[in-house]
């Protein structure tokens, strides 16, 4: 399993269907060669925070965490430019991106939302998906951050992809 699939899906707004495959997915990451011991260590931890709850209970956390609070929005370019009219702009240019790549932004998510971004990365090489990720690094980090103080269980996947999305992996 695509690591970055797989962070994906977990940021994805809980449904039933996820608490479904909870236990396949948590197969999948024992057998997962590609994550380290840090990055298991958290994915299990936060399967097992989804497992303990109501499906409800979830995603009364989900939409209290992510739409109604703006310092944790899943939306990239808003921990950049806020409703800044320069915001437009860099939606714009990831959508072009993607096409170039041949990748079709099916439904009505802003093209910078991390899920989908998460999606795109999987599509790509490692390597690849690295660099593209490493430009959004100190949004990362400040989304993790913001996240860790406010206490949330979402704050260990984003760590992983801070962890990640770093150039110095390249050199490793």
């Amino acid at each position: 399993m695509r690591i970055y699939k797989l962070l994906s899906i977990l940021l994805e707004y809980p449904d039933r269907e996820l608490m479904e495959h909870l236990p396949e997915l948590s197969r999948r990451l024992a057998a997962s060669p590609d994550l380290d011991e840090g990055e298991r260590d958290a994915l299990d931890g936060f399967i097992e925070y989804l497992a303990g709850r109501s499906l409800t209970a979830l995603q009364e956390d989900y939409v209290q965490t992510f739409d109604m609070t703006a310092e944790h929005s899943l939306h990239l370019t808003h921990h950049l430019f806020g409703d800044d009219k320069n915001r437009g702009p860099a939606l714009i240019d990831m959508g072009e991106m993607y096409r170039e790549y041949g990748v079709e932004v099916l439904g009505n998510e802003l093209p910078d939302y991390l899920p989908l971004v998460l999606e795109f990365a999987a599509y790509l090489d490692d390597d690849e998906a690295l660099v593209f990720l490493s430009h959004a690094n100190k949004i990362f980090s400040v989304l993790a951050d913001n996240l860790k103080k406010a206490g949330s269980p979402y704050a260990a996947l984003i760590s992983i992809i801070e962890g990640r999305a770093t150039l110095a992996r390249l050199a490793a």
